[in-house]
């Protein structure tokens, strides 16, 4: 039996699909330059800027530009900062309580006398480091364990499995303030406060990062390459840090963010009910939202709106920068430029 080879796709015209073509070559060329890019052009932000367009640079781009204003605000914060975080006074001179914003207290101050502006911002370098310590922490156990029991499986992995579905059955504020209270009594420290959250956080997302690491562990382990790589004798350690790890983490950064807003958000709950940092040890937003709530009804509007402001603002910042990278991951949700036509196209096109 002879076997045809098989005709290329035509066109309209006959021609052997030009349009066809001229997209794969469009197509190959873009990944050869991105190929051939520099290092600081590939890093993943920075790749997904550039490949963004529309709608979606518009969102990443104002998810870049909060988020590095969170960071560089926590950075900074010793030298933009007017006064301290628990300074009520200045040369001697009290802080008026209550008191209207003006040009000494540009955001007023609080009914203990602490300035509005100064809390606000020595509360970016608390939430900061919060979401470093409980997503790090999350993200390092939560990969791990999912690593390890995909690949193992067994009795190992439905015991973790059946403790990942144990643990979503705590609510996470409620585990948060449970934490809060084992740790450091319902009121803490600067450092105190920051690891009850990190570690509440830790213990509740923990389990996400876990089942996502373990469903794409157990759907890659029986790839062809994983096959082929334990053929030639290569070592569990290394097929599990080399070829799985490296094809697990391509959801991890959406969970990463979420996570990072989820951790501020739990925070700001904590010192909203009691449970968080003590206000001369660090300035804590949740905590002034709680002082604020008596002010509300008095009309005086500025010891709550700018701590609920910031709040808002590191959430969606991260939020934002988050959902635009998940966006551009996925082929199905990207928003590709629109190729510009070759003059020649374009004059064959005017032509006709």
């Amino acid at each position: 039996m002879t076997i045809s080879t098989p005709e290329p796709p035509t066109g309209p015209g006959g021609a052997a699909g030009p349009a066809a073509d001229a997209a794969v070559a469009a197509e190959s060329a873009i990944v050869a330059a991105r190929s051939h890019a520099p290092w600081y052009l590939r890093l993943p932000v920075i790749s997904h800027l550039r490949r963004s367009v529309g709608l979606q640079r518009g969102m990443l781009v104002t998810g870049l530009v909060l988020v590095l204003g969170l960071l560089l605000t926590a950075l900074l914060v010793p030298i933009i900062a007017p006064y301290g975080f628990a300074q009520t006074s200045v040369d001697g001179a009290a802080f008026p309580t209550q008191g209207a914003p003006s040009a000494a207290h540009p955001l007023g101050t609080t009914v203990t006398g602490f300035d509005v502006l100064s809390r606000v911002l020595w509360g970016t370098r608390t939430a900061v480091a919060v979401m470093a310590c409980a997503v790090v922490a999350s993200l390092f156990l939560g990969v791990a364990l999912g690593l390890v029991s995909g690949y193992v499986g067994g009795w190992l992995d439905r015991v973790l499995v059946m403790l990942a579905d144990a643990i979503y059955a705590f609510p996470s504020l409620l585990l948060a303030i449970v934490m809060a209270i084992v740790i450091s009594g319902g009121q803490s420290n600067a450092w105190g406060g920051i690891l009850a959250a990190a570690l509440s956080i830790t213990v509740v997302f923990v389990p996400q990062y876990f089942r996502v690491i373990r469903a794409e562990v157990v759907r890659l382990k029986a790839e062809p390459f994983v096959e082929a790589a334990k053929v030639v004798g290569t070592g569990h350690g290394r097929i599990m840090g080399t070829h799985l790890l490296r094809n697990a983490t391509r959801t991890l950064p959406l969970i990463f963010t979420l996570n990072s807003s989820e951790a501020i958000l739990t925070l700001a709950a904590l010192g909203f009910l009691g449970f968080g940092i003590e206000p001369t040890s660090a300035a804590e937003w949740g905590y002034d939202l709680n002082r604020a709530m008596s002010d509300a009804t008095s009309g005086i509007w500025w010891t709550g709106l700018f701590p609920g402001l910031a709040i808002v603002l590191a959430v969606l910042g991260v939020t934002l920068v988050g959902e635009s990278v998940n966006d551009l991951n996925d082929p199905r949700l990207r928003t590709r430029r629109a190729r510009r036509p070759r003059p020649a196209a374009a004059a064959r096109k005017a032509a006709s």
